[in-house]
């Protein structure tokens, strides 16, 4: 058996398929645990007039993110994985880079999460596809914290949304490239 398969799994799952589902989750983890921290981050730095409205918008979030972590995690243990739940592992094997932004205007900010909550929502729906066969618990799982993480970047889009339902990051491919374009259009 490789590492990431484990030794048991949940009745009616192969040990492999465990493995791999445990292996998707990981990097599920990791995304959440990302999104929570850099969500907390934006709390601490956000800025200007639009404060205290993002300032106290991103607390709610970053709690049921935390609740997705700790969700996650244990469903990892539940079919019989380990949850890599450290800065090393999730530094180590994320696929993303840092969210690099420091102090700065609440509809820059803005701006870079919704490129942020786009890369978790597309990746956890891999993940819901990919399940869709072999684990529809964790399927279903997934369905249910896409539903807040849909919410969230919902929230955070009403910021950026022109009155004629244009996003004012446009197709930014960077969250500084986001951030830039959303601080423009606050300035317009």
């Amino acid at each position: 058996m490789s590492s990431s398969t484990p030794a048991y799994t949940v009745p009616g799952l192969s040990v492999e398929t465990g493995g791999e589902v445990t292996r998707l989750l990981n990097l599920r983890l990791h995304a959440l645990n990302d999104l929570a921290l850099t969500l907390k981050h934006v709390h601490w730095n956000v800025v200007g007039p639009h404060f205290i409205a993002v300032h106290e918008m991103l607390d709610p979030q970053v709690e049921a993110v935390r609740g997705m972590v700790d969700e996650t995690a244990e469903r990892i243990s539940t079919l019989g994985g380990s949850p890599h739940g450290t800065p090393g592992a999730l530094v180590s094997e994320r696929t993303w880079d840092d969210y690099d932004i420091g102090r700065a205007g609440a509809i820059e900010h803005l701006g870079a999460l919704d490129l942020v909550y786009t890369g978790v929502i597309t990746e956890h729906r891999s993940v819901v596809d990919a399940t869709e066969e072999t684990d529809p618990v964790t399927q279903d799982m997934l369905i249910g914290q896409l539903r807040n993480l849909e919410l969230f970047q919902w929230f955070v889009r009403a910021h950026l949304e022109t009155a004629g339902g244009r996003l004012s990051t446009g197709d930014a491919a960077t969250e500084r490239e986001a951030a830039s374009r959303a601080g423009e259009s606050d300035r317009a």
